[in-house]
């Protein structure tokens, strides 16, 4: 069996808005614009760079029905660069751009194969072993396993599932044609490409199923590279795959700590350090960046008594750092110092619960007590929660556990403080 190469993309959500973004001055606003339709372009650029033998895109085309019909001659126009150099495209409809949700067609070059919506289909590519199976959404929401009604895997053929699903599951994502990766697994195909989720995800490699995620990240809970995935086969099974970043704007969260920091400027300092070095790391694109305060910091009270200003302050060291970083948000997620042996010698109820568990985690007979009144409340614990809790009967893990309590007793009357 002679090898070939395909590009595997999902969730393009062409001209879907980037959310979560306000214009201030400075701001790479030109970069925002058009961004799902120029990680489009990238996608056929590299389809023509790698000389691949076809495409397979598994639903989300769209974001929702089109506002008007240049968003569906844009997608035609790009499949019909790829058709005049050879490239064919099989596609399914996921629940963004299903059957019944965009109301405008087009016609799509001859090069392009849309699986029907009321059955599983199978097509070959010509000059190729390859069995492609599919079936796209006929409405929005799909609860059906459709996964299980796919053909047996063609026997002599590099088999391949196109499917928009939700597996068993993912966080942030409606459990659309849902199914078990062991389901999968046993089919006989040796590759799943799938669609939906917008985290990229390799499943399982025994055979692969995978998640390219999207094209382009559209806010700030789409974070890192995004693209597609490139998958070499050779006698019949899959030699390699490579994720291949394919997006112009990059989202990213970024933790600063800033505990050593007595100071405003100390503070401004750190931040241009981490938004420096997530500028080394975004390839040269163009990053919208949600930085987050953290640590127990003497300079907590100056930071929390203006936080417009230390937007705009943050937004101002992001200038200078060079590049284009869009800063768009500043969480302040600090807390004060305390003196947690100043705390002790007080003479109130803090210092005595604080003596409590001080006592309980170095005390053999009060950490058994305290093992003997909490073990039969964890009981009543569903037993998948119980297997993650501390040995409370073990000194070390009762020691850490009461630290941590500490810790969240003493954030919630005002903060917690480093130096235990």
């Amino acid at each position: 069996m002679a090898g070939f190469r395909f590009l595997h993309c999902a969730d393009i959500h062409l001209d879907s808005p980037l959310r979560g973004l306000s214009a201030y001055p400075g701001a790479p606003v030109e970069a925002v614009r058009g961004a799902t339709r120029r990680a489009l372009v990238n996608l056929i650029a590299l389809a023509e760079e790698e000389r691949v033998d076809f495409v397979v895109i598994a639903g989300d085309i769209f974001d929702g029905d089109w506002k008007d019909f240049h968003t569906g001659l844009f997608f035609t126009q790009q499949m019909a660069r790829l058709g005049r150099v050879g490239i064919r495209v099989v596609l399914v409809l996921g629940n963004h751009d299903a059957a019944n949700v965009i109301t405008k067609t087009l016609p799509q070059p001859a090069t392009v194969i849309q699986l029907s919506a009321k059955r599983p289909e199978s097509v070959g590519i010509d000059g190729h072993d390859v069995v492609i199976h599919g079936q796209s959404f006929a409405t929005r929401a799909v609860t059906d396993n459709l996964a299980a009604a796919y053909p047996a895997a063609r026997a002599g053929a590099f088999n391949i599932g196109l499917l928009h699903t939700a597996l068993a599951g993912r966080d942030g994502h409606e459990p659309y044609a849902p199914c078990r990766v062991e389901q999968l697994l046993n089919h006989g195909y040796q590759y799943w490409a799938l669609g939906h989720v917008h985290a990229r995800e390799v499943v399982a490699e025994a055979p692969f199923v995978v998640f390219p995620g999207n094209l382009q990240g559209r806010n700030i809970r789409e974070c890192g590279a995004k693209g597609a995935t490139l998958v070499t086969v050779r006698d019949g099974a899959v030699a390699a795959i490579q994720h291949r970043p394919l997006d112009v704007l990059r989202w990213v969260r970024i933790d600063v700590d800033v505990s050593a920091c007595a100071q405003r400027d100390e503070v401004q300092g750190q931040v241009r350090q981490a938004l420096e070095a997530a500028a080394d790391q975004a390839d040269g694109r163009p990053l919208a960046a949600r930085v987050r305060l953290v640590g127990n910091s003497a300079a907590h009270a100056a930071l929390a008594a203006d936080r417009a200003a230390l937007r705009e302050e943050v937004r101002a060291v992001a200038a200078e750092a060079g590049g284009e970083l869009w800063v768009e948000k500043v969480e302040l997620a600090t807390l004060p110092v305390i003196d947690r042996q100043s705390l002790r010698g007080r003479d109130d109820a803090l210092a005595e619960l604080l003596a409590i568990i001080d006592q309980a985690a170095t005390e053999p007979q009060a950490g058994e007590q305290l093992k003997a009144e909490i073990e039969p409340l964890l009981t009543r614990l569903p037993a998948e929660l119980r297997a993650g809790l501390p040995d409370l009967g073990d000194p070390a893990q009762r020691a850490a556990c009461l630290a941590e309590i500490e810790d969240m007793l003493l954030a919630a009357l005002g903060g917690t403080g480093g130096g235990r």
